[in-house]
């Protein structure tokens, strides 16, 4: 976590007059004034290119006329454990808000990616060892198989286009604006791929496999008033833009098996045996962790019901997507969330019997728990029934109400990933962003709240350590990184953990810390969330809306930290007593080398010992590659250092500081 510097703006003394004396004079060698700074690219006025209207407002917030279009999803499916197979029926009743015609419906088939045939597989081929692919589990015959596409009120199979990872369906009859409906069911099975992309796949365990389902039905692409249809492909790097809606699902698998998902499950009396329920119960009313099925009893049959099949109901409101997980090696724990609003909801965990243990799993139900308190206290309030961790192959991926994370993840390590999808319940799924185009505004935000969270849990029991800005801005701004603001898929896949997940983190931690200040920060981004939540904002409304709340114009910031690639280089390059006079004050020349800037932080160190800090502004680079600095000194200074906390991304430390008689 960055150290919050207290009176940032406070006592500020600048002299930018040329004419004061210059004795005494020590200087930093190899420094050039202005050195590839241009404070008018930096400071530009133009910075917005989208032009507010009705629909999205110059304060950020969604405007009179905002709109988006509806999809509620009934689906029943079956898990075949021989065949690792899934297949189903869903209808997707579809609703158009819009004030255009609608001629023709776009769908997410995302599940054909791992077809040998798909775009994606030509980039994520097993020679690319991309985090997507996996040589020991090649893409073989995965993909949809369609039975049959139909609209409701036209006889026989609808005009369909199948491209790759999507489908476009031709509509008899046009969806007419301002809320019409159209009823699409669609008849599907596909194979399970072992290694889905780190989204979805099949963990091998002694006790049976887990199943960890995702991106397992055709789902509506969002139509909207940004771009119309959003029908990039699915690739694999690149992660969703959903729209929201109630989903009713039925799962049927076999009885050995304990299924969790999104939402609320709605039979517990039919798929678990009657003590499991009480547990289940008990576990609903209680701030400890209660065990609803023990290691002891995976594998034994009266530990699930006497039947063949079972299947298992469950429904969500108003989310975005839907996934779940079912296994027969299922440890099954619980305990209950407290929220802020007096309502309750579920924390759950499965795992199995290898992941059990007080140093690994068996904290998992606490972490969910507290990640999902503490998040609803500082943002927005968790709006679903349940939150569900998963021990599965996947190292971590988020769904609304449940996340899947890695089954050998312990400890920190544990806490880390598991907070961190949990987080995500917030950025994209409460706040819907586009992750397939602006990968930052979901993994950036999160990484963000992720560090406050790990402060707030348990007493610092997971507090990251103190960031260096300056050692960070190696990794942050060398040559090889890339900006914030390219797509996922279009930038190289080393670059995606720095460009869309540390930077942005880091980025928003040094606006809320270093320059606006804690509480101002949070109230805004507090807002920010509440006014987009269950919407689509894109990051022009997000830098808007932030701007408005504080009253601050960020567009510097934006451009310098989001937008372009600009490294940061502050110099100390002169330190002289003023008018000749060393109890008169000491006079400091600052430069700013690079295109980067940032608030400027000053400690200095008198030759008696004593100590002291000036801070100033960002302003005092509008319209300078130079600034002076008067300290209120009564004698000598014996330093005098930049930024001595290593708060910002100064990419150039051997210029920071200055000492007498170097």
């Amino acid at each position: 976590m960055i150290k919050v510097v207290s009176g940032f703006f406070a006592g500020l003394s600048i002299l930018l007059s040329s004419g004061l004396a210059q004795t005494s004079v020590n200087t930093v060698a190899n420094t050039t004034a202005g050195q590839g700074y241009d404070p008018h690219k930096l400071f530009a006025p133009s910075f917005y290119p989208q032009t507010p209207n009705s629909y999205r407002t110059a304060t950020g917030e969604p405007g009179p006329s905002y709109w988006q279009n509806r999809a509620d999803y009934q689906i029943s499916a079956e898990l075949d454990d021989t065949k690792n197979e899934v297949s189903g029926s869903v209808t997707i009743t579809y609703k158009n808000n819009s004030p255009l015609t609608v001629p023709y419906i776009w769908l997410q088939l995302d599940q054909n990616l791992f077809n040998p045939s798909s775009r994606g597989f030509a980039k994520l081929n097993p020679l690319s060892r991309s985090r997507y692919g996996d040589p020991k589990n090649p893409f073989n015959d995965g993909g949809y198989r369609i039975k049959s596409v139909k609209v409701a009120g036209t006889n026989g199979n609808a005009d369909t286009i199948m491209t790759d990872t999507r489908m476009q369906i031709k509509l008899a009859k046009p969806m007419k604006p301002g809320g019409d409906v159209v009823k699409l069911t669609i008849e599907y099975s596909y194979i399970v791929p072992k290694y889905g992309a780190d989204r979805t796949g099949i963990h091998s365990t002694p006790q049976g496999d887990i199943y960890a389902i995702a991106q397992w039905y055709p789902r509506v692409c969002v139509f909207d008033d940004v771009r119309g249809w959003n029908t990039d492909p699915y690739l694999g790097a690149g992660e969703f833009y959903l729209e929201y809606g109630d989903f009713d699902v039925n799962i049927t698998t076999p009885s050995s098996h304990i299924v969790v998902a999104s939402g609320e499950l709605l039979n517990p009396a039919e798929v678990l045996t009657a003590e499991q329920v009480t547990r289940f119960n008990k576990a609903k009313q209680s701030d400890a962790t209660v065990v609803i099925r023990s290691e002891q009893e995976v594998g034994q049959a009266g530990s699930r019901p006497n039947k063949a099949k079972i299947t298992w109901k469950f429904r969500i409101q108003n989310a975005r997507d839907f996934s779940w997980a079912s296994s027969k090696s299922f440890i099954y724990d619980a305990a209950k969330i407290n929220l802020p609003d007096g309502k309750t909801a579920l924390a759950q965990s499965v795992y199995p019997p290898g992941s059990a243990g007080n140093g690994a799993w068996g904290r998992s139900t606490e972490y969910t728990k507290a990640s999902i308190e503490n998040y609803s206290k500082r943002w927005f309030v968790f709006p679903y029934p349940a939150a569900t961790n998963v021990a599965c192959n996947i190292g971590g991926m988020e769904y609304p109400g449940i996340v899947f994370c890695h089954a050998n993840a312990k400890g920190a390590s544990l806490w880390g990933v598991t907070d961190h999808e949990f987080g995500h319940t917030w950025y994209p799924m409460i706040v819907g962003t586009n992750e397939r185009r602006f990968g930052w505004m979901d993994e950036g935000f999160n990484t963000f709240i992720n560090t406050i969270a790990s402060q707030d849990f348990n007493k610092g029991e997971y507090a990251e350590g103190k960031i260096n800005g300056s050692a960070y801005a190696k990794s942050l701004f060398n040559p090889q990184t890339e900006g914030i603001f390219y797509t996922p898929d279009g930038m190289k896949e080393r670059n995606i953990g720095i460009a869309l997940y540390a930077k942005p983190g880091y980025a928003l931690s040094i606006l809320r810390n270093n320059i606006v200040g804690a509480k101002r920060f949070d109230w805004a981004f507090r807002k920010y969330t509440a006014d987009w939540a269950f919407k689509h904002p894109t990051p022009w409304d997000f830098f808007r809306s932030m701007e408005n709340s504080l009253g601050e114009d960020l567009a510097w910031f934006w451009k310098g930290m989001f937008l372009e690639n600009y490294k940061l280089d502050q110099a100390v390059v002169k330190v002289e007593s003023f008018q000749g006079n060393p109890a008169s004050g000491s006079l400091v020349t600052v430069q700013n080398l690079d295109q980067m800037a940032m608030p400027v932080i000053l400690e200095y160190t008198t030759k008696s010992g004593q100590k002291g800090r000036k801070t100033l502004p960002v302003e005092v680079w509008q319209n300078n590659s130079e600034i002076k600095v008067l300290l209120p000194t009564k004698e000598e200074v014996t330093s005098v250092v930049i930024d001595p906390d290593a708060i910002f991304p100064d990419f150039e430390i051997s210029n920071n500081e200055w000492k007498a008689g170097n």
